[in-house]
């Protein structure tokens, strides 16, 4: 992979107007209809993919997103390193509405998502450090460049939604000594490896969880508005970060099919 190999961004509708010369792009594939039309632009001299995960209006809820479209797609594109902002909530009081996390670890808590494209034989992705060292570090590199705040680290529980958690569920995870929650990462980020793409989260901190919240709980209108107060310094971040990384060739999660016999042919 040459560095000019595109980047793939899916998040949220903020982040259409800094690529230059967008176009739509339509994409088929064999897992059905990606969330929306993808956005294939430029950010400087680096191609972007764009996805929006929710598709427009945020038609499409967590557990029902085509997870396995949208990473095919952008793969069939070019695409081998994925970025993916998200909003979480927070389950530890020190990471409050604002703050940028860099999570390292992943807990699995979805249910009825369809979660590989392994449907046959024995094929085991190794998903021990779940996103890319190199895009992480790209991230840390960015932020410390810009003096944007990013803690570095932290467990992202996943839950399937569209309910926000009891806070009898939040402080289970709390006690876990897990960090945010969230609904998308998962299965996004284990395609991604089934695919042999690189992929980095990027969260922003919306909310106090419900275990935290001791008023009324987590409410949508609360978490929205944190996320519109905060999506320009998320899109900056994202996109410096995209003229830092490097090309794939030489990463880890480009290596995941060493010595496997994969079921699938791939785009």
């Amino acid at each position: 992979m040459e560095a000019s190999t595109p980047v793939g961004v899916i998040g949220g509708s903020g982040l259409y107007s800094l690529l230059e010369d967008a176009e739509q792009v339509s994409v088929e594939t064999p897992y059905g209809e990606p969330s929306d039309l993808l956005v294939r632009g430029t950010v400087g001299e680096r191609e972007v993919v764009f996805l929006p995960r929710h598709g427009r209006n945020h038609r499409h809820p967590a557990h029902v997103i085509n997870y396995r479209a949208n990473l095919w797609a952008l793969r069939s594109l070019g695409v081998r390193q994925v970025l993916g902002p998200c909003a979480v909530g927070s389950l530890r009081p020190e990471l409050g509405p604002g703050t940028f996390v860099l999570p390292d670890q992943l807990v699995d808590r979805t249910s009825n998502r369809v979660a590989s494209y392994f449907d046959t034989g024995a094929v085991h992705v190794g998903f021990a450090d779940p996103y890319c060292p190199d895009g992480r570090a790209a991230v840390v590199k960015t932020a410390a460049a810009a003096d944007q705040s990013l803690v570095d680290g932290g467990t992202m529980v996943v839950i399937n939604g569209p309910r926000f958690s009891t806070r009898a569920e939040s402080q289970y995870y709390a006690a876990q000594g897990w960090s945010l929650i969230n609904m998308t990462g998962l299965p996004e980020a284990s395609l991604a490896r089934e695919l042999a793409m690189c992929y980095t989260s990027i969260a922003l901190v919306t909310d106090l969880d419900a275990g935290l919240e001791e008023d009324h709980g987590v409410a949508q209108d609360e978490v929205f508005k944190v996320f519109s107060e905060n999506i320009e310094h998320l899109r900056n971040l994202v996109l410096r970060t995209v003229a830092e990384l490097g090309p794939q060739r030489d990463c880890r999660c480009a290596h995941a099919h060493d010595g496997l016999t994969i079921p699938i042919e791939l785009p």
